[in-house]
């Protein structure tokens, strides 16, 4: 319904994962023996996918390392779709306890009562926020039942090493139900899961 107000914003968790449940550096930022997998898969329409992402979403949730290394890369890009300037504009949550001074332009700093702090984030106004790579952060929010929709763009590679994205499934164990599939031309898989009501 047009004008119609939501309870709440959603946690969007988004993610690059190989076959075997790799999440580590797609992009090739990291030292990652494997860094840039991701890369092999290209197609015109995963691109859009991630654009009308980002455009349906008005924030951005990332753990320390996700967060260095777009602050590292994202503010030297240029597109000319708007990608990057809405990356760069838009107000980011930064989740860690080791870090001190935040660089990127609309970042905040949330160094405890993570769990608190992003539910408070969910019942502030706006679109969903998103959640990209952040491994150990998602767990969290899984653990505390924060994420509203996984997002696993699966590519069809089995890397054999680095992070998963489930590092202790025992822990985190929840049921999923699918919401959406899709192939692109690519190889790579959407799957989206909501939490099972």
């Amino acid at each position: 319904m047009v004008g119609r107000i939501r309870d709440m914003r959603k946690i969007i968790v988004s993610e690059f994962v190989s076959l075997d449940g790799v999440v580590e550096d797609p992009g090739g930022a990291e030292k990652f023996k494997h860094g840039g997998w991701s890369f092999k898969f290209r197609d015109d329409q995963v691109p859009k996918y991630k654009l009308d992402e980002v455009f349906a979403s008005d924030g951005l949730l990332l753990g320390r390392v996700t967060y260095e290394g777009f602050a590292k890369a994202w503010p030297s890009v240029k597109d000319d779709v708007g990608f990057a300037d809405k990356m760069n504009s838009m107000p980011k949550y930064v989740v860690s306890t080791t870090l001190e001074k935040l660089d990127w332009n609309n970042s905040r700093l949330i160094k405890a009562n993570v769990a608190e702090e992003v539910k408070r984030l969910k019942q502030q106004p706006g679109k969903d926020i998103l959640v990209y790579g952040s491994g150990k952060l998602v767990n969290t929010l899984l653990r505390h039942d924060l994420v509203d929709e996984l997002r696993l763009m699966v590519h069809p590679v089995v890397l054999g090493s680095g992070k998963r994205l489930f590092a202790d499934p025992a822990e985190t164990m929840k049921v999923l139900k699918l919401a959406e599939s899709r192939t692109f031309p690519s190889g790579i898989v959407l799957l989206s899961y909501r939490a099972a009501k």
